[in-house]
């Protein structure tokens, strides 16, 4: 499951508009909170946070469901590998 077109629309203008500039306006958390609700509601079981900046408004404690941040599993990921590499 996923944004409708309308809502990644949206999603990518306070992305590159507000989020990427250093802005963070409530509003920008309210309309994510807003499609993360829908997608609840539509059955989704979680949401991937699949942009770097998207975790400066969106965590677990701000949506209706659970957040995979893709950055920080990379880095733990990463560095779960990097700490059992044996010189």
């Amino acid at each position: 499951m996923r944004a409708n077109p309308v809502e990644r629309i949206e999603i990518n203008r306070i992305i590159m508009d507000e989020l990427v500039k250093g802005v963070v306006a409530p509003e920008a958390l309210a309309y994510f909170q807003r499609v993360i609700e829908r997608m609840k509601a539509d059955g989704c079981d979680a949401v991937i946070l699949g942009c770097t900046e998207i975790p400066l408004i969106v965590s677990d404690a701000t949506s209706a469901l659970p957040t995979l941040d893709s950055t920080r599993l990379l880095a733990r990921s990463a560095l779960r590998r990097a700490m059992s590499v044996r010189s």
